[in-house]
């Protein structure tokens, strides 16, 4: 199951250094690719606003 950035993401840039397999396209609201993303949480685990969670 991927993760997914929620509307609350304000685009930091926090999360996107921690991912290890570059899941994380940069945007006004960053998104994950779900084919992409290994479910590690390294995201999730960072973000300062809680705005990544599991699908």
């Amino acid at each position: 199951m991927a993760y997914k950035i929620t509307d609350d993401c304000t685009a930091c840039g926090t999360c996107i250094d921690e991912c290890p397999v570059e899941a994380i396209a940069e945007g006004d609201i960053y998104t994950i690719n779900p084919d992409v993303c290994t479910d590690c949480g390294a995201c999730a685990d960072v973000c300062p606003v809680e705005a990544i969670h599991p699908e």
